[in-house]
């Protein structure tokens, strides 16, 4: 029979997911000789044998291959035979091996199925990352966890190659326990058996660690004064919480804060702490038969709240909830944001409450996670009453992940924990793949909820969510991320991609970078964010809605509507009406200003007289104040945001008159429709502006508020109200979309968050024949600009609009 011996290069996510042992399992199996090793972009593997052996090989590694790995090329040749007589794994290489001189070609067998991420050309667009990110204990972990027999009973740091730490123990490549935060920790002799063993489910299992030789739990006072430590430290913890204090605790990206979900006193206390009045708090529980007593759970919801990347799953809340929530928990809100422990430690502390417990971002206000003790201890001192510490170090901030599922599928919220870093690949034409020109390119996202990306040939690596750039910690969290990129990517980059707006601290510090860089307008990136997840290039439409984003003309923009021919032309087709936002900033945290400038668009002067609710909801001196700006145009700018439509509908209905965090008003519209079946819309007009002006369209929202207000007065119920609002908008991005035949509509921009309306919107156009996306892997939201950022200079590189 026929010998060959087969190199293969493997990238993508094969690291710190038990792929050698799973590799060497597979070669015993098939009786092939050889060797496995790391090396910083991936695996390499030589086997030896029969050809058809090797074939099977092959075939196995990929559709076989461990429930974490992802594999994005798989190249093959064939090498020189030698005298190997045994399979190993080897120490990891420093750099990727490069090929000897090829004696024949092996191509892997057509019927291999590889990851929809494979590209075409795999030679060109090679990823540089392949670090894995956390994921929660599995079953195995869990169960010796709690087996008094297991000399890892109660242990809180437990792991092996399917589960634990990753991204946030990681400090540079190959994945090494010598270049993780584990290295302190020397393994002990039965630690090390385990490591070395390649039948053991822990071998080089980097993480791996027991009561003996790895980390501990301390448990401190807000002054660092040190109360007890190991498994004492857990247990009071656990009454500390049930007491109703507030425990500050390291998790796996960084410090959370705890407390008793049932006691009012307690969530009370914790807001007023933290500073943060309002906004939902998180929840963990301890299993999902306790979350189906509170809440409404379907299976998708279930597989993601069991899922190994353990996000945050916004759920609905049942009228009669079996635990009895404090109301301040989420005020006003018919979703609750619920996750299962993700790391030991967490499973061990609910076993013990057995209770819903908030759990909320180690944090002030506004600033990034703390990630180490002494972080914890400066900032938090003032809100924890107690900090449950260990000794083992976080590399980088990883907040909680958040999903919802729109339409039955996932759809990300907020982009960490458990999704950081893993790859998404872009789909272009071939010979952009293949161009040896094509630049890496750093996009560096917007203000609100940034995110990093760096792109090397048809991939882009997201960072973590980061946060809001006007705190200067932040600032500092932007920075080492985009350092984070670089060093795990080897890439430096050649463009800097920022947003127009020119007082963005993303944009200023692109800027100083002394680096050629290319402004991308705010909604152009959302619009090419959702086609970039797609994997969609050519022509399609886009409606990007948010809150406002930097537009040329001076208008706050955030209602519009574009057409892309798929080459370099992209018109503005339609925009909101414009309404002014009178006090600027201050209307944002004001619904009730926003409706004052919404009303002054439709009546003028007469809506301070012909509308009672401005009098209800100003005092006399606010409504002259009011007036003389609006009258004057004094400090108020004018928008076209859906976002800011939707607040002011909230304050005309009612609802929401403040802001006391962002999207707190649309939020509550959103919930107040939830109970209404109402499928009827409000009436509204599309006006064709002359000439060759653009947007070439604008929305009328006039009608609209008529019969809204009209509506009121007739005493409709509030919720069919809010309910036909939505269905209006439904119904405008139908009629302005449906005139373009062939043409996929992708949705994109923080508006579509809103579930109610993502659904109404996709269920409508589909009923008609559209094609219509909305985001899934990434956020709708400002988390989502980097990519659409890469991605439009990707799509329009060397081409006369860039």
């Amino acid at each position: 029979m026929a010998v060959e011996r087969c190199c293969i290069q493997i990238e993508g996510i094969v690291q710190g997911v038990g792929f050698r042992p799973f590799v060497y399992r597979l070669a015993k199996e098939k009786s092939l000789h050889g060797w496995v090793a790391n090396h910083p972009q991936g695996v390499t593997i030589e086997v030896q044998g029969e050809t058809l052996l090797i074939r099977n090989f092959l075939q196995e590694l990929t559709t076989n291959k461990p429930q974490l790995a992802e594999i994005h090329t798989l190249n093959t040749h064939l090498t020189a035979l030698t005298e190997d007589t045994c399979f190993t794994i080897r120490e990891s290489i420093q750099s990727k091996p490069t090929p000897e001189k090829k004696v024949s070609e092996t191509k892997v067998p057509e019927n291999i199925a590889l990851e929809k991420r494979a590209s075409k050309k795999e030679t060109s667009a090679t990823p540089q990352i392949s670090v894995p990110p956390d994921t929660a204990p599995c079953q195995l972990c869990l169960d010796e966890m709690f087996d008094p027999d297991n000399r890892r009973y109660h242990y809180p740091f437990s792991n092996c190659t399917n589960c634990g730490p990753r991204f946030s123990i990681i400090e540079s490549l190959p994945y090494d326990r010598k270049n993780t935060t584990m290295q302190p920790f020397t393994l002990c002799d039965s630690c090390q058996q385990e490591y070395k063993n390649p039948l053991n489910r822990r071998f080089h299992a980097e993480p791996t660690a027991c009561p003996d030789c790895g980390p501990q739990l301390h448990l401190c006072d807000s002054k660092g004064h040190l109360i007890t430590n190991h498994t004492d430290a857990l247990q009071q913890t656990a009454q500390a919480i049930l007491n109703g204090q507030i425990v500050a605790i390291k998790g796996v990206g960084g410090f959370q804060l705890l407390v008793d979900a049932t006691n009012p006193q307690a969530v009370d206390r914790l807001r007023q702490r933290k500073n943060r009045p309002a906004k939902p708090f998180a929840l963990i529980y301890a299993d999902t038969e306790n979350i189906q007593q509170d809440c409404i759970v379907s299976e998708t919801e279930t597989a993601l709240l069991l899922s190994p990347q353990r996000p945050i799953v916004l759920l609905a809340k049942k009228k009669a909830p079996y635990n009895e929530l404090a109301i301040s928990v989420a005020p006003g809100n018919s979703d609750l944001g619920i996750m299962l422990p993700a790391s030991p430690l967490h499973y061990l502390l609910m076993a013990l409450l057995q209770r819903p417990i908030v759990a909320t971002s180690g944090n002030i206000a506004a600033e990034p996670i703390c990630i180490s003790n002494t972080q914890a201890l400066q900032r938090l001192s003032t809100v924890a009453d107690l900090f449950l510490m260990h000794n083992r170090s976080i590399v980088r901030p990883l907040d909680d992940s958040v999903v919802r599922v729109m339409n039955g599928v996932s759809t990300l919220l907020r982009r960490s924990r458990g999704y950081a870093p893993l790859p998404l690949a872009l789909s272009l034409p071939e010979p952009m793949h293949s161009s040896s020109t094509s630049p890496d390119l750093l996009a560096v996202g917007g203000q609100l909820k940034n995110c990093v990306a760096i792109s090397h040939n048809n991939h882009v690596y997201l960072s973590q969510h980061l946060g809001d750039l006007d705190n200067r910690h932040t600032q500092e969290a932007f920075e080492h991320a985009i350092i984070d990129l670089a060093h795990f990517s080897e890439v430096s980059p050649d463009t800097i991609i920022h947003d127009q707006h020119p007082n963005y601290d993303s944009t200023r510090w692109a800027l100083s970078s002394e680096k050629k860089c290319v402004a991308v307008p705010h909604h152009i990136a959302h619009f090419f964010s959702c086609m970039a997840e797609h994997q969609h290039f050519g022509r399609a439409l886009g409606v990007s809605w948010d809150g406002s984003g930097y537009a040329n003309d001076g208008i706050l923009r955030g209602g519009e509507f574009y057409s892309w021919n798929g080459h370099a032309e992209i018109n503005h087709l339609a925009s909101l009406r414009s309404f002014p936002l009178p006090g600027g900033e201050q209307a944002i945290r004001e619904p009730r200003r926003q409706a004052a400038g919404l009303l002054y668009a439709l009546q003028g002067e007469d809506a301070f007289t012909e509308y009672p609710l401005l009098r209800q909801q100003f005092s006399t001196t606010e409504l002259y104040n009011l007036q003389r700006m609006l009258s004057r145009q004094l400090n108020s700018p004018i928008c076209s945001s859906v976002g800011r439509l939707f607040d002011a509908v909230a304050a005309l209905l009612g609802i929401a008159t403040h802001n006391r965090f962002e999207g707190q008003a649309a939020m509550a519209l959103e919930a107040c429709a939830y109970p209404s079946i109402a499928r009827w819309h409000f009436p509204f007009d599309i006006i064709n502006k002359q000439g060759s002006q653009q947007p070439e369209q604008s929305i009328d929202w006039g009608p609209m508020i008529i019969a809204l207000l009209d509506a009121q007065k007739s005493h409709i119920p509030r919720e069919d109200i809010a309910a036909a609002f939505h269905n209006t908008l439904a119904q405008i991005i139908l009629t302005i979309t449906q005139t373009f035949d062939g043409y996929p509509v992708f949705l994109s921009g923080g508006v579509f968050q809103n579930k109610r309306l993502t659904e109404t919107v996709t269920l409508l156009l589909r009923q008609h024949g559209q094609q219509v996306y909305h985001h899934e892997a990434v956020p709708a939201n400002d988390g989502g600009l980097a990519l659409g950022q890469i991605y439009y200079v990707r799509c329009l590189e060397n081409r006369s609009c860039v």
